[in-house]
């Protein structure tokens, strides 16, 4: 594949010189699979294009937010009409109203929503939001599920006591990380003893619905009412982080899914249709609180930027429109089907997880529930697999801890195309085991 490369290797060599690493967000270097980053010049519909020529079918959708996949015509339109206008005020526009109703109106369980930039920002904001309203200090995460590159969210958990936090990241000062306790995905009896220790200075719980980010991990059955119960019985907010399930999921989210309902809700990807953009919303009680109707400060420049309120608005206009979801369910069903037998040829037991758009295939034979299970995988199998597919034509996450996204621009035969490649790419790692 390096051959099919010499511009994006050049690229990259340039890019190193002024850009930490050559990229401007850590995955993207393609460390996890080793290899070089593939430099994109331009997307259209399910296809991407690199500076070298290569075509590639797209599963990675700019990670998430193109659920119609690239410069989709409806949505371009908007952002030529846009453009006429201007690109940024520091004002209120009407455009922010109307994309702030079409959230409310699909979250049943959210009054008003806030505006940001990007969902660090959404997280961030709902975290102190939460312990402003509740006049406590300490979060609790779950591990393999990442909200943003805040302080206080770059917390893994620390050996011995279940409320010993330790940070991931050099800056990160200790006594920020003695706020943030850190328990495992999908395990409710773990979650209920740190309750029963300090459930009294806890202001939220932040999760993951679906975890995307140690791969794609369905919740168990019951575990997220069982959350919603806890965090009832103790005072503390939920904060329900649907950056990536926002409308991916279900119209609405993976809240609307599996029928929960969280005090604050953090929103991204897909309410910007491929711009930059944040969320966060919920109970009217709880948002009174933000300025300037509370003490609680948030502000932003670029907050309620007309060109991403605008894809935003198109994007969910699509989104509402009917069968698209049963769409993306029988376009997703289709390919892990086929990615399932493609693997099961070529000998390989590995693990398949998805939740409507998304999916993930884990190079283990574990099963795979939660941040320990999922790190079982075989990540040099995965990074072989990777580059398989890549020089057949096909685009995925660069990391056996991502998911890939389906977009309604995938075709039958771009997803037929995708599952002959990988009867390929399997039986080739097999052989290498």
């Amino acid at each position: 594949m390096q051959e099919k490369l010499k511009k994006s290797r050049q690229l990259y060599s340039e890019a190193e010189k002024v850009i930490p690493g050559g990229v401007n967000s850590p995955v993207r270097a393609f460390k996890s699979v080793g290899s070089t980053p593939v430099f994109i010049k331009r997307g259209q519909g399910a296809l991407i294009e690199d500076v070298d020529g290569n075509t590639y079918l797209d599963y990675v959708g700019s990670w998430g937010p193109l659920v119609l996949g690239h410069r989709h015509p409806k949505v371009m339109e908007a952002l030529h009409q846009c453009l006429e206008q201007g690109t940024s005020f520091g004002a209120p526009t009407e455009l922010e109203t109307e994309l702030a109703r079409i959230i409310v109106d699909a979250l049943p369980a959210m009054d008003m929503v806030r505006l940001v930039n990007s969902g660090t920002e959404a997280t961030m904001s709902a975290i102190r939001l939460a312990r402003g309203y509740t006049g406590r200090d300490k979060i609790v995460k779950f591990e393999g599920c990442y909200h943003g590159h805040a302080d206080f969210l770059l917390i893994k958990a620390g050996s011995g006591a279940l409320t010993l936090g330790v940070p991931t990241s050099p800056g990160v000062p200790q006594s920020t990380a003695e706020h943030t306790i850190t328990v495992p995905f999908n395990h409710l009896d773990i979650l209920r003893k740190v309750f029963e220790e300090t459930g009294q200075e806890i202001a939220a719980v932040i999760v993951e619905p679906v975890p995307g980010n140690m791969g794609v991990v369905p919740p168990l059955p019951g575990y997220l009412k069982g959350l919603r119960a806890l965090t009832r019985e103790y005072g503390a907010v939920l904060i329900i982080d649907e950056v990536m399930t926002g409308f991916r999921s279900a119209y609405g989210g993976a809240q609307v899914l599996f029928d929960i309902e969280p005090d604050l809700t953090c929103l991204g990807k897909i309410i910007g249709g491929g711009l930059p953009v944040g969320a966060y919303g919920g109970k009217r009680e709880i948002m009174s609180q933000v300025a300037p109707s509370g003490p609680v400060y948030q502000a932003g420049t670029l907050s309620g930027n007309p060109l991403a309120v605008t894809a935003g608005i198109a994007t969910l206009k699509i989104l509402q429109e009917e069968g698209v979801y049963e769409e993306l369910e029988t376009k997703s069903a289709q390919l892990e089907k086929g990615l399932r037998e493609a693997a099961g040829a070529a000998g390989l037991n590995l693990i398949f997880k998805r939740v409507g758009s998304m999916l993930c295939t884990f190079f283990t034979s574990d099963d795979v529930y939660d941040f320990e299970t999922a790190t079982r995988s075989n990540t040099e199998q995965y990074a072989h697999f990777f580059k398989l597919m890549l020089d057949k034509g096909v685009y995925l996450a660069p990391s056996q801890y991502e998911a890939a996204f389906m977009s309604l621009a995938h075709t039958k035969e771009h997803i037929e195309r995708t599952i002959e490649a990988a009867y390929h790419s399997f039986a080739e790692v097999a052989r290498l085991k």
